[in-house]
Protein backbone atom coordinates (compact mmCIF):
# COMPACT_ATOMS: atom_id res chain seq x y z
CA UNK A 1 0.00 0.00 0.00
CA UNK A 2 1.47 3.40 -0.98
CA UNK A 3 2.04 6.20 1.49
CA UNK A 4 -0.64 8.40 -0.11
CA UNK A 5 -3.32 5.73 0.39
CA UNK A 6 -2.19 5.14 3.99
CA UNK A 7 -2.48 8.88 4.63
CA UNK A 8 -5.98 9.02 3.10
CA UNK A 9 -7.12 6.10 5.29
CA UNK A 10 -5.61 7.71 8.41
CA UNK A 11 -7.29 11.03 7.60
CA UNK A 12 -10.62 9.27 7.02
CA UNK A 13 -10.30 7.45 10.37
CA UNK A 14 -9.49 10.73 12.11
CA UNK A 15 -12.49 12.44 10.51
CA UNK A 16 -14.77 9.57 11.55
CA UNK A 17 -13.50 9.66 15.16
CA UNK A 18 -13.77 13.45 15.24
CA UNK A 19 -17.26 13.28 13.78
CA UNK A 20 -18.35 10.79 16.40
CA UNK A 21 -16.88 12.96 19.14
CA UNK A 22 -18.57 16.13 17.96
CA UNK A 23 -21.86 14.41 17.16
CA UNK A 24 -21.99 13.29 20.79
CA UNK A 25 -21.57 16.78 22.18
CA UNK A 26 -22.15 19.32 19.40
CA UNK A 27 -25.75 20.22 18.75
CA UNK A 28 -28.04 23.10 18.05
CA UNK A 29 -29.69 24.06 21.35
CA UNK A 30 -33.47 23.76 21.17
CA UNK A 31 -35.50 26.91 21.81
CA UNK A 32 -37.37 26.43 25.10
CA UNK A 33 -39.29 28.73 27.45
CA UNK A 34 -38.37 28.21 31.12
CA UNK A 35 -41.35 30.29 32.26
CA UNK A 36 -43.74 27.70 30.78
CA UNK A 37 -42.41 24.88 32.92
CA UNK A 38 -44.73 23.82 35.71
CA UNK A 39 -42.64 23.76 38.88
CA UNK A 40 -44.34 22.99 42.21
CA UNK A 41 -43.92 24.80 44.56
CA UNK A 42 -43.88 27.89 42.36
CA UNK A 43 -40.50 29.71 42.71
CA UNK A 44 -39.99 33.32 43.82
CA UNK A 45 -38.95 34.33 40.29
CA UNK A 46 -38.30 32.69 36.92
CA UNK A 47 -36.58 34.39 33.95
CA UNK A 48 -36.41 32.63 30.58
CA UNK A 49 -33.61 33.13 28.04
CA UNK A 50 -35.25 31.04 25.31
CA UNK A 51 -32.62 28.35 24.79
CA UNK A 52 -31.65 25.10 26.53
CA UNK A 53 -28.95 22.96 28.13
CA UNK A 54 -28.57 19.34 27.07
CA UNK A 55 -27.31 16.57 29.33
CA UNK A 56 -25.07 14.26 27.28
CA UNK A 57 -22.58 11.43 27.78
CA UNK A 58 -19.92 14.12 28.29
CA UNK A 59 -21.77 15.97 31.07
CA UNK A 60 -20.06 16.11 34.45
CA UNK A 61 -21.22 17.26 37.87
CA UNK A 62 -18.81 19.71 39.36
CA UNK A 63 -18.51 20.70 43.03
CA UNK A 64 -16.61 23.89 43.75
CA UNK A 65 -15.51 22.90 47.25
CA UNK A 66 -14.38 19.89 49.26
CA UNK A 67 -17.38 20.13 51.60
CA UNK A 68 -18.44 16.50 52.19
CA UNK A 69 -22.11 17.42 52.51
CA UNK A 70 -22.08 19.22 49.15
CA UNK A 71 -20.28 16.26 47.53
CA UNK A 72 -22.99 14.00 48.96
CA UNK A 73 -25.71 16.22 47.44
CA UNK A 74 -23.91 16.05 44.09
CA UNK A 75 -23.97 12.27 44.39
CA UNK A 76 -27.72 12.40 45.00
CA UNK A 77 -28.16 14.39 41.76
CA UNK A 78 -26.01 11.89 39.86
CA UNK A 79 -28.05 8.99 41.27
CA UNK A 80 -31.30 10.63 40.08
CA UNK A 81 -29.99 11.30 36.57
CA UNK A 82 -27.90 8.23 35.82
CA UNK A 83 -30.46 5.36 35.51
CA UNK A 84 -32.72 6.91 32.84
CA UNK A 85 -30.00 8.78 30.92
CA UNK A 86 -27.47 5.95 31.01
CA UNK A 87 -24.73 8.57 31.35
CA UNK A 88 -21.89 8.20 33.85
CA UNK A 89 -22.09 11.84 35.08
CA UNK A 90 -18.94 11.72 37.22
CA UNK A 91 -18.71 14.04 40.23
CA UNK A 92 -15.53 16.10 40.29
CA UNK A 93 -14.15 18.72 42.65
CA UNK A 94 -13.01 21.70 40.61
CA UNK A 95 -13.37 25.41 41.22
CA UNK A 96 -13.68 26.24 37.51
CA UNK A 97 -17.00 25.57 35.79
CA UNK A 98 -16.36 23.33 32.81
CA UNK A 99 -18.23 23.12 29.52
CA UNK A 100 -21.22 20.76 29.56
CA UNK A 101 -21.15 20.65 33.37
CA UNK A 102 -23.66 21.00 36.19
CA UNK A 103 -21.97 23.05 38.89
CA UNK A 104 -22.87 23.15 42.58
CA UNK A 105 -21.51 26.16 44.48
CA UNK A 106 -21.84 27.48 48.01
CA UNK A 107 -22.34 31.25 48.28
CA UNK A 108 -23.33 33.72 50.98
CA UNK A 109 -26.59 35.53 50.29
CA UNK A 110 -28.70 36.34 53.32
CA UNK A 111 -32.09 36.40 51.58
CA UNK A 112 -31.79 32.75 50.52
CA UNK A 113 -31.58 31.47 54.11
CA UNK A 114 -30.86 27.78 54.72
CA UNK A 115 -33.09 26.37 52.00
CA UNK A 116 -33.11 28.90 49.18
CA UNK A 117 -31.16 28.51 45.95
CA UNK A 118 -30.24 30.22 42.68
CA UNK A 119 -30.34 28.23 39.44
CA UNK A 120 -28.69 29.51 36.27
CA UNK A 121 -29.18 27.43 33.12
CA UNK A 122 -27.15 28.31 30.01
CA UNK A 123 -26.41 26.40 26.80
CA UNK A 124 -22.91 25.45 28.02
CA UNK A 125 -23.54 24.66 31.66
CA UNK A 126 -25.83 24.83 34.69
CA UNK A 127 -24.92 26.63 37.89
CA UNK A 128 -26.79 25.85 41.13
CA UNK A 129 -25.90 28.07 44.09
CA UNK A 130 -27.02 28.17 47.71
CA UNK A 131 -25.82 29.10 51.18
CA UNK A 132 -25.97 25.49 52.36
CA UNK A 133 -25.95 21.93 51.07
CA UNK A 134 -29.62 21.80 52.05
CA UNK A 135 -30.36 24.72 49.72
CA UNK A 136 -28.54 22.93 46.89
CA UNK A 137 -30.65 19.84 47.62
CA UNK A 138 -33.88 21.85 47.30
CA UNK A 139 -32.62 23.28 44.00
CA UNK A 140 -31.97 19.79 42.66
CA UNK A 141 -35.70 19.08 43.00
CA UNK A 142 -36.35 21.94 40.56
CA UNK A 143 -33.80 20.55 38.09
CA UNK A 144 -35.63 17.23 38.40
CA UNK A 145 -38.98 18.83 37.57
CA UNK A 146 -37.52 20.65 34.56
CA UNK A 147 -36.56 17.35 32.91
CA UNK A 148 -38.95 14.99 31.09
CA UNK A 149 -40.92 12.76 33.49
CA UNK A 150 -39.08 9.72 32.08
CA UNK A 151 -36.10 10.79 34.21
CA UNK A 152 -37.84 8.87 37.01
CA UNK A 153 -37.37 5.50 35.29
CA UNK A 154 -34.70 3.06 36.41
CA UNK A 155 -33.71 1.94 32.91
CA UNK A 156 -32.14 3.83 29.99
CA UNK A 157 -34.65 5.84 27.94
CA UNK A 158 -34.24 7.05 24.35
CA UNK A 159 -34.82 10.72 25.19
CA UNK A 160 -33.07 14.01 24.49
CA UNK A 161 -32.44 15.31 28.02
CA UNK A 162 -32.86 19.07 27.66
CA UNK A 163 -33.56 21.73 30.27
CA UNK A 164 -34.91 25.17 29.34
CA UNK A 165 -32.42 28.00 29.86
CA UNK A 166 -32.83 30.96 32.17
CA UNK A 167 -32.65 31.63 35.89
CA UNK A 168 -34.65 30.76 39.01
CA UNK A 169 -34.47 32.50 42.35
CA UNK A 170 -36.23 30.66 45.15
CA UNK A 171 -36.61 30.36 48.93
CA UNK A 172 -39.42 29.31 51.30
CA UNK A 173 -41.91 31.53 53.13
CA UNK A 174 -42.31 29.19 56.11
CA UNK A 175 -39.63 27.31 58.02
CA UNK A 176 -41.76 24.22 58.77
CA UNK A 177 -43.44 22.34 55.89
CA UNK A 178 -44.67 18.94 56.89
CA UNK A 179 -46.92 15.97 56.45
CA UNK A 180 -48.04 13.58 59.18
CA UNK A 181 -48.45 9.82 58.82
CA UNK A 182 -50.48 7.92 61.40
CA UNK A 183 -48.94 4.44 61.67
CA UNK A 184 -50.98 3.61 64.78
CA UNK A 185 -54.51 3.04 63.43
CA UNK A 186 -53.05 0.90 60.65
CA UNK A 187 -49.37 0.00 60.71
CA UNK A 188 -47.12 1.02 57.83
CA UNK A 189 -43.55 -0.29 57.90
CA UNK A 190 -40.13 1.16 56.99
CA UNK A 191 -40.44 0.60 53.23
CA UNK A 192 -43.76 2.47 53.11
CA UNK A 193 -42.43 5.32 55.26
CA UNK A 194 -39.38 5.70 53.01
CA UNK A 195 -41.73 6.11 50.07
CA UNK A 196 -43.57 8.89 51.91
CA UNK A 197 -40.23 10.58 52.63
CA UNK A 198 -39.47 10.50 48.89
CA UNK A 199 -42.80 12.21 48.18
CA UNK A 200 -41.93 15.03 50.58
CA UNK A 201 -38.44 15.44 49.10
CA UNK A 202 -39.83 15.99 45.60
CA UNK A 203 -41.96 18.96 46.68
CA UNK A 204 -39.42 20.59 49.02
CA UNK A 205 -41.14 19.70 52.30
CA UNK A 206 -38.81 19.28 55.26
CA UNK A 207 -40.56 17.42 58.12
CA UNK A 208 -42.35 14.09 58.51
CA UNK A 209 -44.43 13.81 61.68
CA UNK A 210 -44.91 10.14 62.66
CA UNK A 211 -47.90 9.42 64.90
CA UNK A 212 -46.38 6.44 66.72
CA UNK A 213 -48.92 5.63 69.43
CA UNK A 214 -52.67 5.65 69.86
CA UNK A 215 -55.50 3.58 71.29
CA UNK A 216 -55.16 1.00 68.53
CA UNK A 217 -51.41 0.40 68.55
CA UNK A 218 -47.96 1.26 69.92
CA UNK A 219 -45.47 1.37 67.05
CA UNK A 220 -41.94 1.96 68.38
CA UNK A 221 -39.69 -0.31 70.42
CA UNK A 222 -38.82 0.94 73.92
CA UNK A 223 -36.19 -1.36 75.44
CA UNK A 224 -37.08 -0.59 79.06
CA UNK A 225 -40.76 -1.33 78.42
CA UNK A 226 -40.94 -4.31 76.02
CA UNK A 227 -44.68 -5.01 76.50
CA UNK A 228 -45.47 -1.76 74.67
CA UNK A 229 -44.69 -3.44 71.36
CA UNK A 230 -45.26 -7.08 72.37
CA UNK A 231 -48.81 -6.34 73.56
CA UNK A 232 -49.59 -2.78 72.44
CA UNK A 233 -48.09 -3.28 68.99
CA UNK A 234 -50.10 -6.42 68.23
CA UNK A 235 -53.37 -4.77 67.16
CA UNK A 236 -54.79 -2.23 64.75
CA UNK A 237 -58.12 -0.95 63.46
CA UNK A 238 -60.26 -3.85 62.27
CA UNK A 239 -58.27 -6.43 64.22
CA UNK A 240 -55.24 -6.89 61.98
CA UNK A 241 -51.88 -8.07 63.32
CA UNK A 242 -50.43 -4.57 63.79
CA UNK A 243 -46.66 -4.27 63.93
CA UNK A 244 -43.99 -1.89 65.13
CA UNK A 245 -40.66 -0.29 64.27
CA UNK A 246 -37.64 -1.77 66.01
CA UNK A 247 -35.08 0.71 67.25
CA UNK A 248 -32.74 -0.31 64.43
CA UNK A 249 -35.50 0.21 61.86
CA UNK A 250 -36.37 3.59 63.32
CA UNK A 251 -32.71 4.68 63.35
CA UNK A 252 -32.35 3.63 59.71
CA UNK A 253 -35.46 5.63 58.81
CA UNK A 254 -34.11 8.69 60.62
CA UNK A 255 -30.82 8.35 58.73
CA UNK A 256 -32.62 7.95 55.38
CA UNK A 257 -34.69 11.06 56.11
CA UNK A 258 -31.75 13.10 57.40
CA UNK A 259 -29.70 12.36 54.28
CA UNK A 260 -32.61 13.87 52.31
CA UNK A 261 -33.04 16.90 54.58
CA UNK A 262 -36.29 15.61 56.07
CA UNK A 263 -36.61 15.89 59.85
CA UNK A 264 -38.52 13.11 61.63
CA UNK A 265 -40.91 14.43 64.29
CA UNK A 266 -41.94 11.53 66.58
CA UNK A 267 -45.26 11.71 68.41
CA UNK A 268 -46.29 9.75 71.49
CA UNK A 269 -49.88 10.83 72.10
CA UNK A 270 -50.82 11.41 75.77
CA UNK A 271 -52.54 11.52 78.24
CA UNK A 272 -55.45 10.40 76.01
CA UNK A 273 -55.24 8.13 72.94
CA UNK A 274 -53.33 5.73 75.20
CA UNK A 275 -55.27 2.45 75.28
CA UNK A 276 -52.44 0.44 73.66
CA UNK A 277 -50.06 1.58 76.43
CA UNK A 278 -52.68 0.98 79.14
CA UNK A 279 -53.23 -2.56 77.84
CA UNK A 280 -49.48 -3.17 78.04
CA UNK A 281 -48.85 -1.97 81.62
CA UNK A 282 -51.59 -1.94 84.25
CA UNK A 283 -49.87 0.60 86.53
CA UNK A 284 -50.52 3.30 83.91
CA UNK A 285 -54.22 3.02 84.87
CA UNK A 286 -55.53 4.45 88.12
CA UNK A 287 -57.47 1.20 88.71
CA UNK A 288 -54.38 -0.99 88.08
CA UNK A 289 -56.26 -2.99 85.47
CA UNK A 290 -55.21 -3.39 81.86
CA UNK A 291 -58.06 -2.84 79.39
CA UNK A 292 -58.54 -5.05 76.35
CA UNK A 293 -56.77 -4.09 73.13
CA UNK A 294 -58.90 -1.75 71.03
CA UNK A 295 -59.55 -2.13 67.29
CA UNK A 296 -62.35 0.41 66.76
CA UNK A 297 -62.18 4.07 65.75
CA UNK A 298 -63.80 5.99 68.63
CA UNK A 299 -61.70 8.61 70.43
CA UNK A 300 -61.52 10.26 73.83
CA UNK A 301 -62.14 7.29 76.14
CA UNK A 302 -58.62 6.57 77.48
CA UNK A 303 -56.28 8.39 79.86
CA UNK A 304 -53.04 7.82 81.71
CA UNK A 305 -53.19 8.05 85.51
CA UNK A 306 -51.90 11.62 85.73
CA UNK A 307 -51.45 11.62 89.54
CA UNK A 308 -48.86 8.81 89.73
CA UNK A 309 -45.12 9.54 89.84
CA UNK A 310 -44.49 6.14 88.21
CA UNK A 311 -46.33 7.34 85.09
CA UNK A 312 -43.86 10.21 84.70
CA UNK A 313 -40.88 7.87 85.20
CA UNK A 314 -42.35 5.77 82.38
CA UNK A 315 -42.82 8.84 80.14
CA UNK A 316 -39.26 9.97 80.89
CA UNK A 317 -37.93 6.60 79.74
CA UNK A 318 -40.01 6.65 76.56
CA UNK A 319 -39.08 10.21 75.61
CA UNK A 320 -35.45 9.57 76.51
CA UNK A 321 -35.09 6.49 74.31
CA UNK A 322 -36.79 8.11 71.33
CA UNK A 323 -35.01 11.48 71.52
CA UNK A 324 -31.63 9.72 71.62
CA UNK A 325 -32.39 8.48 68.10
CA UNK A 326 -33.37 11.80 66.47
CA UNK A 327 -31.05 14.68 65.57
CA UNK A 328 -33.99 17.06 64.97
CA UNK A 329 -35.26 19.62 67.50
CA UNK A 330 -38.86 18.48 68.03
CA UNK A 331 -40.80 15.96 70.11
CA UNK A 332 -44.59 15.79 69.78
CA UNK A 333 -46.61 14.88 72.90
CA UNK A 334 -50.06 14.76 71.27
CA UNK A 335 -52.36 16.13 73.95
CA UNK A 336 -55.57 16.07 71.92
CA UNK A 337 -59.04 14.72 72.66
CA UNK A 338 -58.28 13.66 76.23
CA UNK A 339 -61.96 13.86 77.08
CA UNK A 340 -61.97 11.66 80.22
CA UNK A 341 -59.03 13.48 81.85
CA UNK A 342 -60.20 16.16 84.28
CA UNK A 343 -59.09 19.60 83.12
CA UNK A 344 -56.94 20.28 86.20
CA UNK A 345 -55.30 16.84 85.79
CA UNK A 346 -54.71 17.51 82.09
CA UNK A 347 -53.03 20.86 82.81
CA UNK A 348 -50.84 19.33 85.54
CA UNK A 349 -49.87 16.46 83.22
CA UNK A 350 -48.90 18.55 80.19
CA UNK A 351 -46.85 20.93 82.34
CA UNK A 352 -44.93 17.96 83.79
CA UNK A 353 -44.36 16.43 80.34
CA UNK A 354 -43.24 19.79 78.96
CA UNK A 355 -40.45 19.76 81.57
CA UNK A 356 -39.45 16.20 80.61
CA UNK A 357 -39.24 17.06 76.88
CA UNK A 358 -37.16 20.16 77.68
CA UNK A 359 -34.84 18.13 79.92
CA UNK A 360 -34.15 15.83 76.98
CA UNK A 361 -33.10 18.81 74.87
CA UNK A 362 -36.10 19.01 72.53
CA UNK A 363 -38.86 21.51 71.74
CA UNK A 364 -42.31 20.31 72.66
CA UNK A 365 -45.04 20.24 70.03
CA UNK A 366 -48.62 19.43 70.96
CA UNK A 367 -52.07 19.61 69.40
CA UNK A 368 -53.86 22.88 70.12
CA UNK A 369 -55.43 21.69 73.41
CA UNK A 370 -52.03 22.17 75.09
CA UNK A 371 -52.50 25.96 74.81
CA UNK A 372 -54.61 25.64 77.99
CA UNK A 373 -51.41 25.33 80.06
CA UNK A 374 -48.66 27.88 80.72
CA UNK A 375 -46.35 27.17 77.82
CA UNK A 376 -42.65 27.73 77.47
CA UNK A 377 -41.98 30.25 74.69
CA UNK A 378 -40.23 27.57 72.62
CA UNK A 379 -43.26 25.25 72.80
CA UNK A 380 -45.10 24.81 69.50
CA UNK A 381 -48.86 24.48 69.18
CA UNK A 382 -50.31 22.52 66.27
CA UNK A 383 -53.68 24.06 65.45
CA UNK A 384 -56.17 21.53 64.13
CA UNK A 385 -59.50 22.59 65.60
CA UNK A 386 -59.71 25.56 68.00
CA UNK A 387 -59.12 29.18 67.02
CA UNK A 388 -59.35 30.06 70.71
CA UNK A 389 -56.42 27.76 71.49
CA UNK A 390 -54.44 29.23 68.60
CA UNK A 391 -54.93 32.76 69.91
CA UNK A 392 -54.09 31.60 73.44
CA UNK A 393 -50.83 30.12 72.14
CA UNK A 394 -49.61 33.25 70.32
CA UNK A 395 -50.55 35.45 73.28
CA UNK A 396 -48.18 33.32 75.36
CA UNK A 397 -45.40 33.85 72.81
CA UNK A 398 -45.58 30.38 71.25
CA UNK A 399 -45.49 29.82 67.52
CA UNK A 400 -48.11 27.71 65.78
CA UNK A 401 -48.14 25.03 63.10
CA UNK A 402 -51.35 25.25 61.10
CA UNK A 403 -53.22 22.02 60.30
CA UNK A 404 -56.85 23.13 60.07
CA UNK A 405 -58.83 19.90 59.77
CA UNK A 406 -61.33 21.37 57.28
CA UNK A 407 -58.49 22.35 54.90
CA UNK A 408 -55.52 20.08 55.62
CA UNK A 409 -56.66 16.64 56.74
CA UNK A 410 -55.65 14.22 54.00
CA UNK A 411 -58.02 11.55 55.31
CA UNK A 412 -61.08 13.63 54.42
CA UNK A 413 -63.06 12.63 51.32
CA UNK A 414 -62.71 14.71 48.15
CA UNK A 415 -66.47 14.87 47.53
CA UNK A 416 -69.68 13.07 48.45
CA UNK A 417 -69.00 10.29 45.92
CA UNK A 418 -65.56 9.39 47.33
CA UNK A 419 -65.71 5.96 48.97
CA UNK A 420 -62.38 6.19 50.82
CA UNK A 421 -61.81 8.50 53.76
CA UNK A 422 -63.92 10.35 56.33
CA UNK A 423 -66.01 13.52 56.24
CA UNK A 424 -66.42 14.76 59.83
CA UNK A 425 -64.26 17.85 59.09
CA UNK A 426 -65.90 18.41 55.70
CA UNK A 427 -65.11 17.52 52.10
CA UNK A 428 -61.71 18.67 50.79
CA UNK A 429 -61.53 18.85 47.01
CA UNK A 430 -58.18 19.85 45.54
CA UNK A 431 -59.15 23.53 45.25
CA UNK A 432 -60.43 23.72 48.85
CA UNK A 433 -57.20 22.17 50.13
CA UNK A 434 -55.06 24.63 48.17
CA UNK A 435 -56.89 27.94 48.05
CA UNK A 436 -56.22 29.48 51.46
CA UNK A 437 -53.47 31.56 53.07
CA UNK A 438 -52.02 30.73 56.50
CA UNK A 439 -51.73 34.35 57.65
CA UNK A 440 -55.42 34.97 56.87
CA UNK A 441 -56.83 31.88 58.60
CA UNK A 442 -57.22 33.32 62.12
CA UNK A 443 -57.47 37.07 62.67
CA UNK A 444 -55.07 37.33 65.62
CA UNK A 445 -52.55 34.84 64.21
CA UNK A 446 -50.20 36.81 62.00
CA UNK A 447 -47.48 35.58 59.67
CA UNK A 448 -44.79 36.11 62.30
CA UNK A 449 -46.64 33.77 64.67
CA UNK A 450 -46.67 30.87 62.18
CA UNK A 451 -43.81 28.37 62.02
CA UNK A 452 -45.42 26.60 59.09
CA UNK A 453 -48.10 24.14 57.99
CA UNK A 454 -48.67 20.41 58.12
CA UNK A 455 -51.10 18.09 56.32
CA UNK A 456 -51.94 15.04 58.47
CA UNK A 457 -53.04 11.65 57.19
CA UNK A 458 -54.97 9.69 59.83
CA UNK A 459 -55.34 6.05 58.86
CA UNK A 460 -58.61 4.78 60.33
CA UNK A 461 -59.74 4.00 56.75
CA UNK A 462 -56.32 3.58 55.11
CA UNK A 463 -55.11 -0.04 54.97
CA UNK A 464 -52.55 -0.09 52.13
CA UNK A 465 -50.35 2.12 49.95
CA UNK A 466 -52.83 2.39 47.07
CA UNK A 467 -55.38 3.88 49.45
CA UNK A 468 -52.75 6.18 50.91
CA UNK A 469 -51.68 7.38 47.47
CA UNK A 470 -55.29 8.11 46.51
CA UNK A 471 -55.85 10.37 49.54
CA UNK A 472 -52.42 12.02 49.49
CA UNK A 473 -52.27 12.78 45.76
CA UNK A 474 -52.92 15.20 44.21
CA UNK A 475 -53.39 17.24 47.41
CA UNK A 476 -49.86 16.97 48.83
CA UNK A 477 -48.12 19.26 46.26
CA UNK A 478 -50.64 22.00 47.08
CA UNK A 479 -49.77 21.92 50.78
CA UNK A 480 -46.09 22.00 49.85
CA UNK A 481 -46.75 25.15 47.82
CA UNK A 482 -48.72 26.83 50.60
CA UNK A 483 -45.73 26.38 52.90
CA UNK A 484 -43.02 27.32 50.40
CA UNK A 485 -44.28 29.89 47.89
CA UNK A 486 -44.84 33.63 48.08
CA UNK A 487 -48.47 34.66 48.50
CA UNK A 488 -48.35 36.94 45.44
CA UNK A 489 -47.15 34.06 43.23
CA UNK A 490 -49.98 31.74 44.22
CA UNK A 491 -53.41 31.42 42.63
CA UNK A 492 -55.73 28.50 42.06
CA UNK A 493 -55.99 29.29 38.33
CA UNK A 494 -52.25 29.00 37.73
CA UNK A 495 -51.75 26.20 40.24
CA UNK A 496 -54.28 23.86 38.63
CA UNK A 497 -52.41 24.18 35.32
CA UNK A 498 -49.10 23.35 37.00
CA UNK A 499 -50.74 20.46 38.83
CA UNK A 500 -52.03 19.11 35.49
CA UNK A 501 -48.38 19.21 34.38
CA UNK A 502 -47.55 16.66 37.09
CA UNK A 503 -49.70 13.96 35.43
CA UNK A 504 -46.80 12.14 33.78
CA UNK A 505 -44.71 12.38 36.96
CA UNK A 506 -47.50 10.87 39.08
CA UNK A 507 -47.81 8.07 36.53
CA UNK A 508 -44.05 7.44 36.47
CA UNK A 509 -44.12 7.30 40.28
CA UNK A 510 -46.81 4.62 40.00
CA UNK A 511 -49.28 6.62 42.08
CA UNK A 512 -52.92 5.60 42.32
CA UNK A 513 -53.97 9.26 42.46
CA UNK A 514 -57.41 10.89 42.46
CA UNK A 515 -58.15 12.38 39.04
CA UNK A 516 -60.14 15.39 40.17
CA UNK A 517 -62.53 16.76 37.55
CA UNK A 518 -61.31 20.24 38.47
CA UNK A 519 -57.96 19.49 36.79
CA UNK A 520 -57.39 19.08 33.04
CA UNK A 521 -54.99 16.16 33.47
CA UNK A 522 -52.50 15.91 30.62
CA UNK A 523 -52.60 12.88 28.37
Amino acid sequence: MNHSHKYQLSLLALLIITGIFFSCDSYQASPMDLSRHKIIPVPVSVVSTGSSFRITANTTINVASEDEEVISVAGFLRDILRPATGFELPVSINKAAGKRSINLNLIDEEELGNEGYLLYIAEKNIRLEANTAEGLFRGIQSIRQLLPALIERDSVQDVVWEIASGSIRDYPVYEYRSAMLDVSRHFFGPENIREVIDWLVRYKMNNLHLHLSDDQGWRIEIEKWPELTKTGGSSQVGGGKGGYLSKDEFKALVQYATERYINIVPEIDMPGHTNAALASYSFLNCNDKSPDLYTGTEVGFSTLCTERDSVYFFIDDVIGEITEMIPGPYFHIGGDESHVTKKEDYIYFVQKVQEIVTRHGKQMIGWDEIAQIKLREDALVQVWNSEENAVNAVRQGSKVILSPANRCYLDMKYDSTTTLGLSWAGLIEVDHGYDWYPEQLIQEVKKEHILGIECPLWTETVTNMDEMEFLVFPRLPGYAEIGWSQKENRSWETYKQRLAGQTAVFEEMGLDFYRSKLISWEK
